[in-house]
């Protein structure tokens, strides 16, 4: 335990110093080995076992798919089809925006895509209209947080694999909460643009208005397609995640090339190289990741941890509540991946000592680590969007704030505390 508390302390101040994760875990491990001596020949062996599994290959596909999504036009379209329905009243753009972002997600499985494909797109529009940029980054920024949680997700791939639990119950799991979300920050996006003033789109009369809605819907009928086709081969039993990961990159080559003609060569082959790369990055982090979490397993501290909390309190609700805060503080630190790889194998066994169903703790974890994506210090996204954008950290972090206020912690709450939010679609489909 001592070899556990240093390897702990040297991970979170390595990362600090600003040191590549998969060294700061690296550092970890070779503590273990050397203060707590145990071998590390087999446990290198285990991790690079884990990378075999098939699952594991959904993951650079969707990355892959996402990467094309944001060079082939189907946002573009996308944006066009949902401005169609809700761009004409006031904060209209706004709503676009959260909802093409939900869409990406439900396609890419990625929040980097909903900011890459969406902010240099929608972002234009809205200045036009009147929003001010900060509030604008920061709307969009947020909203592609749902590419988290709306299925496909990486993240919930992630826990599946890792929990050894079924991925596609863990998608319906996040798939509520995430629509909820998507539901508030539209209500919120409504209220807060009254204080802006805003130049209205004109509204066509009816006749124009279903014409123009018909010519874009046949326009955006293929990107429409890509979700329905990945999500209902998946949710059908048709296609496992791994096979829906393919589809999707096979559909996006194909609707980039041959119908929206926005992919090239060019911009295939970065699209391709940006993907391995980061992909490659990920992996070597699971491998170390996975060998530091079985050293946990090896001294026991999984059944220590677990002792411990309950010889503190054995409250169900304050034992979620102090695993919550657990997770913001992680999410704010290091990536979702990491904060799963870390966590789970010390957690899951108290989970189970307190009777929560594995696939809600995947919900709350879920819903927990979306959010450290756009809260600092780490805010990966939150920084991606910024530099998109070209807006004032300040300004933005301010709406973001808000919108986690009144929106995500809410719905955060409600997955923690009331379970049907969260297990009443896997339960519907048998899946749990």
């Amino acid at each position: 335990m001592i070899a556990l508390f240093i390897a702990l302390g040297s991970i979170v101040i390595y990362i600090f110093m600003g040191g590549p994760i998969p060294f700061c875990f690296g550092l970890a491990l070779m503590i273990m080995h050397y203060v707590g001596d145990i071998g590390m020949k087999g446990l290198l062996m285990f991790g690079l076992y884990q990378l075999t599994n098939p699952i594991l290959l959904s993951v650079p596909l969707f990355v892959f798919a996402g990467k094309i999504m944001s060079e082939s036009g189907i946002a573009k379209h996308l944006l066009n089809f949902v401005n169609d329905f809700v761009g004409h009243i006031r904060g209209g753009l706004g709503i676009v925006s959260v909802i093409t972002c939900a869409i990406l997600g439900a396609v890419s499985g990625s929040a980097m895509t909903g900011v890459a494909a969406t902010a240099p797109i929608m972002l234009p529009r809205m200045l036009e209209e009147g929003y001010p940029r900060d509030y604008a980054a920061a709307l969009i920024t947020t909203s592609s947080v749902l590419g988290l949680l709306i299925p496909p997700s990486i993240t919930m791939i992630s826990y599946g694999w890792l929990s050894d639990t079924s991925i596609v119950a863990c998608f319906m799991a996040t798939l509520v909460p995430g629509l909820l979300i998507t539901f508030l920050f539209s209500v919120i996006n409504i209220i807060w643009v009254k204080k802006f003033d805003l130049k209205i789109e004109t509204k066509l009369p009816f006749g124009d208005r279903m014409t123009k809605i018909r010519k874009d819907t046949a326009i955006a009928f293929p990107a429409l397609l890509m979700p329905i086709i990945i999500l209902g081969g998946i949710y059908g039993g048709m296609m496992t995640p791994t096979e829906a990961s393919a589809v999707a990159v096979l559909y996006g080559i194909f609707v980039g090339f041959f119908i929206y003609k926005g992919l090239t060569k060019k911009s295939f082959k970065s699209a391709a190289l940006e993907s391995s790369t980061g992909v490659s990055s990920m992996m070597l982090m699971i491998l170390v990741c996975l060998s530091l979490g079985q050293t946990w397993v090896l001294i026991g501290a999984p059944q220590i941890i677990t002792k411990a909390i309950l010889s503190i309190t054995t409250n169900k609700y304050l034992i979620l509540l102090l695993i919550n805060v657990i997770y913001i503080i992680m999410g704010m630190l290091v990536t979702d991946l990491v904060s799963m790889l870390l966590t789970l194998p010390l957690l899951l066994p108290l989970m189970a000592q307190i009777g929560v169903n594995p696939v809600h703790f995947g919900a709350i974890v879920g819903v927990n680590l979306a959010m450290g994506v756009v809260t600092p210090p780490y805010a990966s996204l939150l920084y991606l969007g910024i530099r998109i954008c070209k807006a004032e950290f300040a300004g933005v972090l301010k709406v973001v704030l808000v919108l986690l206020a009144f929106a995500y912690i809410p719905v955060l709450l409600l997955t923690t505390y009331w379970p049907p939010l969260s297990m009443a679609l896997p339960r519907l489909l048998g899946l749990v």
